[in-house]
């Protein structure tokens, strides 16, 4: 996967730090005003909640997915991602290393996202 850029953006200087500095984040918004984080995951389990949807795109290292009404665990690794339904969650594992990040919050209308499911993407 190529590296991200971002362009034209503001940033926020002060970091989102969530389980004891365990996931940090910080957040930039675009021109038009949509959000995104971009952040680190150490090795542990962590569950978060969405308020939105959310697409969470692995930009190094891997980890294991399980959504929130789900059986199933998934590996996602460098250059893929997944979809995160508003109003659910996930729970999220590093075996190993670092999973470095990008999250993008969807749009939502109506329960629906700009963004078409299937709930996970692989590489694009």
């Amino acid at each position: 996967m190529d590296e991200h850029y971002f362009k034209g953006v503001t940033v926020k200087a002060k970091a989102n730090i969530y389980f004891d500095g365990k996931v940090v984040s910080h957040t930039i918004i675009d021109s038009e005003g949509s959000r995104k984080t971009l952040g680190l995951i150490y090795h542990g389990e962590y569950h978060f909640d969405t308020k939105q949807p959310e697409r969470m795109e692995i930009v190094s290292g891997s980890c294991d997915v399980t959504l929130d009404g789900g059986y199933d665990t998934t590996t996602y690794h460098e250059g893929e991602s997944f979809l995160v339904r508003r109003e659910s969650g996930f729970t999220i594992t590093v075996k190993e290393g670092i999973c470095e990040y990008v999250c993008s919050y969807e749009e939502s209308t109506g329960g629906h996202s700009r963004t078409p499911w299937p709930w996970q993407v692989r590489g694009e």
